[in-house]
């Protein structure tokens, strides 16, 4: 019997890339979403993608009483771990709503666990961690800090979770250190959609290339960097998404806890992006400088070498394939597209609902 999966997020731009990876690994898959920062047709595309019913309830990750529902339904063996804020600039502006959403929500989904018996998860964690870091690459071991609200969030969910590990009879954890998913699915039917405007470059560049913003805003020119702007790792959602089974997997078949980076082990500059982005899309990207905004570092990217030797993880994808399917999904989601009647279609539910019990839920 294949193990069921809880995704927190699951709709969101890596966990619905997860979902996919999770179910061609041959998992079952229930998605827990509350559609903040997701659009509601994600299901659906999936169902596409997957050729499986999808099944997705639209529950917030802090509603304890629908999260008891979710977890009597369905005999959850494990939970990866999405459902979190993630823009650097929303957290310099609202740190209490981070807290809430990324703290709040964690510790409500722990407690709903154990009170049904699963102790294992993935956790989505971030390179923010480590601050503005002594050296580059990064490794795991680096000294941990933090230099805005949202890279509080997650070194405070991280030490939430090493304590569970520490517990007897404690939890197995897989804390993966994001450095800069980027890129979408071959598909071209799941890509990066924020709700909200997060930051994130990828989808400014698209926003510029097809007209609908005058000019990507590029902020700082003075880094200490060859081209003057900052440097990240970018690594492509497919990669991180099989990163996500990988974690999994050590957990479930081995009981190893493990904190790894998921990156490519490269860094490339803001600038680098621009002129790669404008040779995939055959547009010109103008772009004005502005100061550097707080919170931000000169240059991150991981050494990835302890992901590749306990999860046998590699990023494979370059930054050509992150700009490549970028563009494609831009250009493809626009068009109003028809779900195959040969599919299968997807059920979003809410849990608990008036007059129902979780039975009714069912499948």
């Amino acid at each position: 019997m294949p193990a069921t999966i809880l995704l927190t997020g699951g709709a969101g731009f890596i966990g619905s890339h997860t979902y996919v990876a999770l179910v061609e690994a041959g998992y079952q898959v229930v998605i827990l979403d509350n559609f903040s920062n997701a659009a509601r047709d994600v299901p659906e595309r999936l169902a596409q993608i997957t050729g499986h019913a999808v099944i997705a309830h639209d529950v917030d990750a802090g509603d304890s009483l629908a999260l008891d529902a979710v977890f009597e339904t369905y005999a959850i063996d494990a939970v990866v771990h999405f459902a979190a804020k993630k823009s650097v600039p929303q957290s310099l502006a609202n740190p209490q709503r981070f807290f809430n959403a990324n703290i709040v929500s964690l510790l409500t989904l722990m407690r709903a666990m154990e009170r049904h018996g699963v102790n294992r998860m993935v956790y989505s964690s971030s390179a923010t961690v480590y601050g503005a870091p002594e050296s580059l690459p990064i490794p795991e071991h680096a000294p941990l800090r933090y230099t805005n609200p949202y890279g509080l969030s997650k070194l405070l969910g991280e030490q939430f979770l090493n304590q569970k590990i520490r517990q007897p009879q404690g939890w197995d954890v897989g804390v993966l250190r994001y450095f800069n998913p980027a890129g979408a699915h071959v598909s071209g039917l799941i890509g990066e959609a924020p709700l909200s405007n997060g930051g994130n470059l990828m989808p400014l560049l698209a926003r510029v290339a097809k007209k609908e913003l005058p000019f990507l805003t590029i902020f700082g020119q003075n880094y200490g960097t060859p081209d003057g702007t900052g440097i990240r790792d970018y690594i492509h959602v497919c990669d991180l998404a099989k990163g996500h089974v990988q974690s999994l997997e050590k957990l479930l078949r081995h009981r190893q806890s493990h904190t790894v980076n998921l990156g490519k082990g490269e860094g490339h500059s803001v600038l680098d992006l621009v002129k790669t982005y404008e040779k995939v899309s055959g547009q010109t990207i103008p772009y004005r400088f502005q100061d550097r905004r707080a919170g931000d570092v000169a240059a991150s990217f991981a050494d990835p070498s302890m992901a590749a030797d306990l999860l046998d993880f590699r990023a494979e994808r370059n930054l050509w394939d992150m700009c490549q399917s970028s563009w494609r999904w831009e250009t493809l989601s626009d068009p109003a597209w028809q779900l195959s009647e040969a599919k299968p279609t997807p059920r979003i539910l809410k849990m608990p609902a008036a007059g129902l019990s979780p039975q009714d839920f069912r499948h």
